[in-house]
C-alpha cells in the first residue's frame, strides 16, 4: 500500500502502541467536537484520516487487526459526525459508510450500532424520518448482537424522536419507556468511547427533546411535560458538552414559546442564541429555526418579536 507521501507502507509493522496512539487521537478530537462543534476539529479529523487508513496496509499480528479496524472505523465515524455538524451531509454519509465497512471487518457490533445511530440522526435532522427509522432499526439489531443495553437505549431514544416527528405519540412514548429500561440495564458497565456521552444527562435531554417535538406537532401540553427533563439536562451539561447544552437550551426556549410563556422563552432564547454563536456548529444554528417558528405563533407580542429579531440578526452576522 502506498502512503499519502508516496512511500510504500505495506512492509511497515503496526503494533498495539500504534493503535493506542490512534485511539488517543480520536478521544482528543471527539472531546473537541463536543466542546466546540464539528467546525472546530473537522480539519484535524480529515488530516488524521489518511495516516490512519495507511496503518491498515501494514503488517501486524492477528489480534491487532480487529482493534486497528475498530480505531480507524471510529475515526471515520467521528469524521461523519463532524461533517454532519458542519452541514456537509454528503461527506458525512460517505464517512459513515466507510466506518461501517471497517466496523463490520472488525466484527464490532457495538460500533456498528453507533454508526447506524449517527447516520440516522443525520437523516432525522434533514427530515428524512422513515430512512432514519430504518437506520435506527438496523442499529438496534447490531446492538442486540453486541448485547449492549446502552447502545439499545441510545437507539430507542432516537426512535422515540423519529416517531414524535411523525406525530405518533404512542410509539414515541413507548420507545422512551424502553430507552429508560435499557439505560437502567446498562448501569455499571463500562461504556464504549463512542457511546460514553450517553449518560443520565443525555437521556434527560432526549426525554425533553421527544416531548418538545410532540409539542410542536401534536399538542403544546407535551412540552410542559418535558420541561423538567430539559432543565435537568441543562443543569447536567458542563462546558465540555457545550454543543449539547446549546441544543437543549434551544428546546427549552422553544417549549416555553409554544406554551406562550414568553418571558421565560425570551430569557432562554437569549442564552440559546449566545451559545449557538460561540460554537462552530451550523447544525446548532439551524436548530434555532424551531425556536423562531414557535415564537412566530405569537408574533404580535413584543417578546416574541424580540426572539425572532435576535435569531434573524444572529443569522445575518454569520453566527
Amino acid at each position: 500500500m502506498t502512503g499519502s507521501d508516496g512511500r510504500d507502507r505495506s512492509g511497515v509493522h503496526v503494533g498495539l502502541a500504534d493503535v493506542r496512539r490512534l485511539e488517543d487521537t480520536v478521544a482528543r478530537l471527539r472531546a473537541q467536537d463536543y466542546r466546540c462543534g464539528g467546525g472546530a476539529c473537522g480539519d484535524a479529523v480529515a488530516e488524521a484520516l489518511p495516516r490512519a487508513l495507511e496503518l491498515l496496509g501494514g503488517t501486524m499480528r492477528g489480534k491487532v487487526r480487529p482493534r486497528l479496524c475498530t480505531a480507524v472505523a471510529d475515526l471515520c465515524n467521528l469524521a461523519g459526525w463532524t461533517s454532519f455538524d458542519d452541514d456537509r451531509p454528503e461527506a458525512a454519509l460517505e464517512a459513515f459508510a466507510q466506518a461501517l465497512s471497517l466496523a463490520v471487518e472488525a466484527g464490532n457490533h457495538d460500533l456498528q450500532a453507533n454508526i447506524r445511530y449517527r447516520a440516522g440522526r443525520l437523516l432525522l435532522h434533514y427530515d428524512a424520518v422513515d430512512p432514519a427509522l430504518t437506520e435506527f432499526a438496523r442499529g438496534r439489531e447490531a446492538a442486540g448482537r453486541a448485547r449492549s443495553p446502552l447502545a439499545q437505549a441510545i437507539l430507542s431514544a432516537n426512535q422515540a424522536w423519529a416517531y414524535a416527528k411523525k406525530a405518533d405519540v404512542t410509539a414515541a412514548l413507548g420507545c422512551l419507556g424502553r430507552a429508560r429500561t435499557e439505560f437502567a440495564d446498562a448501569a455499571g458497565a463500562e461504556p464504549s468511547p463512542w457511546a460514553a456521552f450517553f449518560g443520565a444527562t443525555d437521556l434527560a435531554a432526549m426525554i425533553g427533546t421527544v416531548h418538545a417535538e410532540l409539542a410542536q406537532v401534536v399538542d403544546v401540553r407535551h412540552g410542559r411535560e418535558g420541561i423538567p427533563a430539559l432543565v435537568d439536562a441543562i443543569d447536567g451539561y458542563g462546558p465540555e458538552m457545550a454543543r449539547s447544552r446549546s441544543l437543549t437550551v434551544i428546546w427549552l426556549a422553544t417549549v416555553h414559546a409554544l406554551g406562550g410563556d414568553l418571558d421565560v422563552a425570551a430569557e432562554a432564547g437569549r442564552e440559546a442564541i449566545e451559545l449557538a454563536g460561540v460554537l462552530r456548529s451550523p447544525r446548532t444554528r439551524q436548530r434555532l429555526r424551531t425556536l423562531s417558528a414557535a415564537a412566530r405563533r405569537h408574533r404580535h407580542d413584543a417578546r416574541a418579536r424580540e426572539i425572532i429579531e435576535r435569531i434573524e440578526l444572529a443569522g445575518q452576522s454569520g453566527q
